[in-house]
């Protein structure tokens, strides 16, 4: 009989407090019934859910009861932390069991000692396998690809490749293509598995082979290989090398991996965060976050240096400060939803220099229509309240301003921060802050100095 969570990737809290019940009475037969109950998934999640020192207590028990699959669904703070709690031959016990990108994974943060202690471990032909996929760069295709594939010459027939794939013993479990190559390895194209069934066994596979099947360099991003799988719609990719041939094959879970990192470095990027420090310990937290702080105190400080040179103008007309920072989070509001859109289209490859300068345009008539939009409901709403038509002009005209700088802000600077080879994610909505203060104020202030006193 399955229990309540057999099936379930994402843990009820009930279960979680159950477990953690169970490490506090010391009742380790029920901890690991507990945990034998989820999926890889499941367990990752308790995992990352109890505190640090249930998590190296729950790891204590577990050691290679712990599916090894749920090691690869952890947070690298987390995954650190429960790999200190295991020797080398429970991580190497975790590694045999797991695709060569993914135990290269997990040994890749490992000490150069440590490393060294778990492949020594492994059955020489994976070991090999796990140290080529560790020389390549991270986040490269050569990091991503298994080397498990399904790979026949091009001189076979349909009935030579099915007996292949029925007498071997080292295929993938899931297999989607069948790779052909030739006599030096070179890749020449691939036959869907369905197709290679329909067709009768005497034809040589070379008669119904794809040979305009995409593949993706060794060396490439895995940013670039996610919008190859994106664009072509593919469940499975080879990789070669310079000269062509076929070293390995990335499948669609893990650029599903990929697209979901991608995706959320760029969230906590323009969040000011350089990584997700939810599982960090406070002091390393704390000094990632000053750094983004100290560079936002600085433009808080230039947005205050504009403020203090109408401080003159404020003191006649209170109003002032009373509205000025309306105006100034209209824009920084309407300039976070236009460099979001930017940076996005810039990420998916969908934004270029072919249509760069229409974009710009596009939200500069959006900001300026939206400008003229707020600008009457506030500009109405001042005169209302202060009785002054003047000063709703003025908050008006600012807003206008505010709103149309913040649109041509919000396009420029993801641009041009690209252009110069940084990742517009990064400093995009710092730069489009400062921008918007300084113009917000700098418009509302001087418009009123100049037709108020």
């Amino acid at each position: 009989m399955s229990t309540e969570a057999d099936v379930l990737d994402e843990v009820p809290p009930e279960l979680v407090r159950r477990v953690e019940t169970a490490l506090a009475e010391d009742r380790a037969a029920d901890v690991r019934t507990l945990l034998a109950s989820l999926s890889a998934t499941g367990q990752a999640s308790v995992l990352e859910q109890v505190s640090e020192v249930q998590r190296d207590k729950l790891v204590g028990i577990l050691k290679r009861d712990l599916d090894p699959e749920a090691l690869t669904e952890l947070d690298e703070e987390v995954l650190e932390d429960v790999l200190d709690q295991l020797d080398s031959k429970d991580i190497a016990a975790a590694a045999h069991e797991l695709e060569t990108d993914d135990a290269a994974t997990l040994l890749e943060d490992l000490t150069e000692t440590e490393r060294r202690e778990v492949l020594a471990e492994l059955p020489a032909d994976q070991r090999a396998d796990i140290e080529s996929a560790l020389a390549y760069p991270e986040d490269t295709a050569g990091r991503l690809m298994q080397r498990s594939l399904v790979k026949v010459p091009d001189s076979w027939t349909v009935g030579e490749v099915i007996d292949h794939c029925r007498e071997a013993t080292d295929l993938p479990d899931d297999v989607y293509d069948i790779f052909v190559v030739d006599s030096a390895g070179r890749l020449r194209g691939a036959v869907p598995l369905g197709k290679m069934l329909r067709t009768k066994r005497p034809v040589p596979v070379f008669d119904i082979v794809d040979p305009d099947i995409p593949s993706v360099p060794v060396t490439s991003d895995q940013a670039e290989v996610a919008h190859v799988f994106r664009d072509k719609n593919l469940v499975s990719c080879p990789v070669v090398d310079n000269d062509g041939r076929l070293l390995g094959v990335i499948m669609v879970d893990d650029v599903v991996d990929v697209i979901d990192e991608e995706a959320e470095e760029d969230l906590l990027k323009m969040g000011g965060v350089g990584i997700d420090d939810m599982h960090a310990d406070t002091i390393r937290t704390a000094r990632l976050r000053a750094v983004w702080l100290t560079l936002n105190l600085a433009t808080a400080v230039l947005a205050s240096f504009v403020i203090g040179q109408f401080e003159g103008a404020i003191e006649k007309i209170v109003a002032l400060a009373v509205l000025m920072p309306i105006v100034a989070s209209m824009g920084g509001n309407a300039g976070t939803q236009t460099v979001t859109v930017a940076v996005r289209a810039l990420a998916m490859g969908e934004l270029t220099a072919a249509n760069a300068l229409r974009f710009v345009a596009k939200e500069a008539a959006v900001g300026g229509l939206n400008g003229m939009i707020f600008a009457l409901i506030m500009g109405s709403a001042v005169v209302a309240w202060y009785g002054d038509w003047r000063l709703g002009a003025v908050i008006a005209s600012a807003m206008v301003c505010n709103l149309l700088a913040a649109a041509l802000a919000g396009t420029l600077i993801p641009l041009g921060l690209q252009k110069f080879g940084i990742d517009p994610a990064v400093s995009s909505t710092v730069f489009l802050t400062t921008v918007t203060d300084v113009i917000g104020f700098l418009a509302f202030l001087g418009l009123a100095t100049l037709f108020l006193l």
